[in-house]
């Protein structure tokens, strides 16, 4: 049973942007198109077990959807209503004619119209994003608001603003002509380099549900791609994202615990994406437009290249984050930085570099962690326990925190 609920829930979110997209072009209405979808969801759990899997779940999903929709407009014209739960059992050839379509030329834009609409330059960057994540993905407004360090009823205002925003600005339903695309495709790549890190992030006991998480964003990335095929910080963040991802089955041990990079069998990591992001990334260079995403593929590619953790080369590694720090300045770059410092020069000059970041990291997790392990080294053990303490207060989800705890059993 629970291996039936895991492989619906996986389908309904990977089909969740293709259908939802196409609901939207049909209807102009993103409440109407979200309400929709949601509606076909539920009626996939109650169809799906009895009747077995769809020939093709996102036309099943835009089918039902539709058939929903409409009738949702007829009510409002005190028209139709709704037809019987049979009627969506059997959705005989109107889905095969919908799933045809959607393999064709008219639908092959669908998710990406829905991506631009989200990320409207009529909307703030946070509202662009926060839209993108909860529309496109699927995400819960509590995944989000963790995303942006906010409380759920903040990003629950965030989100509903935005979406009266494009009520009103009456966003045009159409993928936007090339220099409009251009000058979106920031936002669209940091909406889904966020939507990776929600999958990245997560801890050991929920890595395996989260995961394709990454594997959206990765597959969102590769689309971009086909439309923007000479654009070298989308094939910077594609490279970056891939050769991340590759290390995946080496993260976590059996029981969900952390296992640093470091410390990880290499093994195990995914040689194809690996070489796949490697490819992408010579790619980019290639262009001499260097990017942020770039950059940081640049230092996942170094990681990814070393055979053993010593054959890492930490001064290449130290002179791209300060690259980083240059194009895109952040206390969470310089502390990236200090740990390659930290392996340079030792735990005193990573120290003095990570203490002047404590009044804008205060509530940063990896801070504290990587404070108390610099203490720990170090031989001051009370401030350590102090760092790690404060850490594992911070932590996100139970594998970060048993790491920390680690650490203070070590200090014992």
């Amino acid at each position: 049973m629970m291996d039936e609920a895991r492989w619906i829930g996986t389908t309904l979110a990977a089909a969740r942007p293709q259908a939802l997209a196409a609901l939207l072009r049909y209807f102009r209405d993103l409440d109407l198109a979200e309400e929709a979808f949601q509606e076909a969801c539920l009626r996939a759990l109650k169809t799906w077990p009895q009747n077995g899997p769809p020939r093709d779940a996102a036309a099943w999903l835009v089918f039902v959807g539709r058939n929903v929709a409409l009738d949702t407009v007829r009510r409002r014209a005190r028209q139709t209503e709704l037809p019987p739960e049979e009627a969506f059992s059997d959705t005989g050839d109107a889905e095969a004619e919908i799933a045809e379509r959607m393999d064709g030329a008219h639908y092959r834009d669908d998710v990406l119209r829905l991506l631009f609409i989200c990320c409207h330059p009529d909307l703030p960057a946070t509202q662009q994003i926060a839209l993108a994540l909860r529309i496109v993905s699927g995400l819960s407004v509590g995944q989000i608001a963790r995303a942006f360090l906010v409380s759920e009823a903040a990003m629950e205002q965030r989100i509903t603003r935005a979406k009266a925003r494009i009520a009103r600005a009456d966003v045009p339903f159409e993928a936007p002509g090339a220099v409009e695309r251009a000058e979106r495709l920031g936002a669209v790549a940091a909406m889904i380099y966020l939507v990776f890190n929600e999958g990245y992030s997560a801890g050991g006991d929920t890595s395996a549900v989260r995961e394709p998480l990454c594997e959206e964003a990765i597959r969102l990335a590769r689309l971009l791609l086909r439309l923007f095929q000479a654009e070298p910080e989308i094939m910077g963040l594609a490279a970056l994202m891939l050769l991340q991802h590759a290390r995946a089955a080496a993260r976590f041990d059996g029981d969900g615990a952390v296992i640093l990079l470091d410390n990880q069998d290499r093994r195990l990591w995914n040689k194809a994406m690996i070489a796949e992001g490697l490819a992408l990334l010579d790619k980019a260079v290639r262009h001499r437009q260097p990017g942020p995403y770039q950059v940081q593929a640049a230092i996942a590619a170094l990681h990814a290249r070393a055979e053993r953790p010593e054959d890492t080369d930490w001064a290449q590694i130290d002179l791209l984050y300060g690259t980083l720090e240059i194009m895109q300045p952040s206390p969470v770059v310089t502390l990236n930085r200090a740990v390659a410092i930290s392996k340079l020069r030792g735990p005193a000059a990573a120290l003095a570099m990570v203490d002047p970041l404590g009044d804008r990291l205060a509530g940063y997790f990896h801070y504290h962690g990587l404070r108390g392990a610099l203490l720990m080294q170090l031989g001051r053990t009370s401030e350590a326990r102090e760092g790690f303490m404060t850490a594992i207060s911070l932590a996100s989800t139970a594998a970060e925190a048993a790491h920390i705890r680690s650490h203070l059993d070590g200090l014992k």
